[in-house]
Order: structure tokens, then C-alpha cells, then sequence
């Protein structure tokens, strides 16, 4: 099993809470702040327990922030039409029985001479690993969406995107065929910021076709029943 999910399975024997307490923990954290990071916090959370599909992003962004609520503005509108591909009809069903979360929880600030969002340090992800550990924790997910170079680091690290997106992984990290009955499994997609240029190669979004009808099969079985 992948290192960093097999230490969040191991928090829970030290957990007594649920994921609506840990929601108030979460929104009520402070580290970065103190470790003088971030000038204010605003820690974005948004889940439930039953979800079996979680999807890790890399930080909320500024529209994030205001409105704290995950994957909101022109990334967010993307990430849900590849939801919807993945079977999910509309947004609020998408944000009913996905668990959308970050690999840090708060907005970063802007980049430096640049209009993009500033990437987390390492120290900054140390902080709020203890986070994600436990939701990853306290939920179990059969399905787990890596979105981002951030969240691809902590589970699948040390590969080009084009050896990530369009395949599946086991918790090992390992490649798996969609027949597997390993869980969690893994799918990795892009940031779906429009200030990713590796969207623009056509070979690019095949893979990400091949991904999202990967993920598709893959979460059928966790859709609401109509």
C-alpha cells in the first residue's frame, strides 16, 4: 500500500470522530497562520461520510476562499463537465457523493509576478497533512481522483503526468487493469486550470478521455440509483 495512504489508515485507531467534527477542527486550524505562512486562514471543506469517491485537489483558490466551497470558478466548471463525463448528471450530484478535498486546505495567495495562485510549500503541505490522513482516515474511499501535480507528488510521485493521466493505480502505486478488486484505486487527471498548457496538445486529452472513461466504470457502482 502506498505510504501515504497506509499512514492515514493507521491514524484511525487514534480517531473517536466523525466527518462533520472533523470539519470544525479543520475549519478552525490556524497552523500556517502561525507559522507565519498565510495571513489569514480560510480552510475549505466539503464532503460526506458515505462518499466512496474522493477527489484530492492541490489548494482552493480565491473564489474558493470567498465562497468555501471546493472547485468553484473557471477550474471548477471544468473539473464538473469531467464529472459529468464520469457519469455524474449535473453539479449537485457531483458535489452530493464526491468528497472534494485539497492536499492543503486554505487559498495560498497569488503567485509572485505571476496571475496564477502561488504553489504550497513543503513545510505548508507538512501542516496540513494530518488533515487529509485523516478523512482519507475516517472515509476508506474505493475511489480516489488525483487532481493536480500536488496531489500526484504525495501518492504517485516521481512521474511525467503523460505516464499518470489515463491509466489506474493500486494504493501501491502500481498500474492496474479496471478489473481489479484492489482498493482504493487510484486515477490521476490535470489541473483543469486554463493556465495549464499541457491541455492544449491533442495528445494530451486523449489521455484525459481515457481517463475520465476510466473513471467512469469505475464510480458506476457509487452513483446515485435513479
Amino acid at each position: 500500500m502506498n505510504k501515504g495512504i497506509r499512514d492515514a489508515y493507521h491514524t484511525l485507531g487514534r480517531m473517536q470522530e466523525t466527518i462533520p467534527i472533523l470539519h470544525q477542527r479543520i475549519r478552525a486550524c490556524t497552523r500556517c497562520v502561525i507559522a507565519g505562512y498565510l495571513p489569514v486562514a480560510g480552510p475549505v471543506v466539503s464532503g460526506h461520510r458515505d462518499n466512496q469517491v474522493m477527489l484530492i485537489g492541490q489548494a482552493p483558490g480565491l473564489v474558493e476562499e470567498a465562497r468555501r466551497v471546493p472547485f468553484q470558478g473557471r477550474s471548477g466548471k471544468l473539473l464538473m463537465r469531467w464529472l459529468a463525463r464520469a457519469g455524474y448528471p449535473d453539479e449537485s450530484t457531483a458535489r452530493r457523493h464526491v468528497y472534494m478535498t485539497a492536499i492543503t486546505k486554505c487559498f495560498p495567495g497569488k503567485s509572485a509576478g505571476s496571475s496564477g495562485d502561488r504553489r504550497p510549500s513543503r513545510a505548508e503541505v507538512e501542516l496540513c497533512r494530518p488533515w487529509l490522513d485523516q478523512e482519507l482516515a475516517l472515509l476508506r474511499p474505493a475511489v480516489i481522483v488525483l487532481v493536480g501535480g500536488l496531489a500526484h507528488e504525495r501518492f504517485l510521485p516521481g512521474r511525467p503526468l503523460s505516464e499518470l493521466v489515463g491509466r489506474v493505480f493500486s494504493s501501491s502505486g502500481k498500474p492496474v487493469s479496471l478489473r481489479t478488486r484492489s482498493r482504493p484505486v487510484l486515477v490521476p487527471l490535470p489541473h483543469p486550470s486554463g493556465a495549464s498548457r499541457w491541455l492544449n496538445d491533442p495528445s494530451n486529452r486523449v489521455l484525459v478521455d481515457r481517463a475520465l472513461d476510466n473513471l467512469r466504470l469505475l464510480v458506476r457502482a457509487y452513483l446515485p440509483k435513479s
